[in-house]
């Protein structure tokens, strides 16, 4: 499954919370494509940050208008050099 986000519409300070409801909300296997009116850079290193191994990241659009990345679940709940990853 691919759940679609269109955050140009949505107030900047209700996004990244938004987004990361979505993307914990998918089951391991899926996706979120993310249509964003800038890069999104910050969202990627946020990601890096809070859930470090847990997802994959791909652009397909970068703008001028529009940018969408493709953010996939791997099911992974670490980085994946413990003992709690599956």
């Amino acid at each position: 499954m691919t759940a679609v986000i269109d955050v140009r519409t949505v107030v900047p300070r209700e996004r990244h919370p938004l987004i990361f409801s979505t993307f914990d909300a998918l089951r391991a296997g899926d996706s979120l494509d993310l249509l964003n009116d800038h890069d999104p850079r910050p969202l990627l290193h946020q990601f890096q940050a809070e859930r470090h191994g847990q997802f994959s990241w791909d652009m397909l659009e970068r703008g001028p208008d529009t940018w969408r990345v493709r953010i996939g679940k791997t099911g992974r709940d670490c980085c994946g050099h413990c003992t709690c990853s599956p």
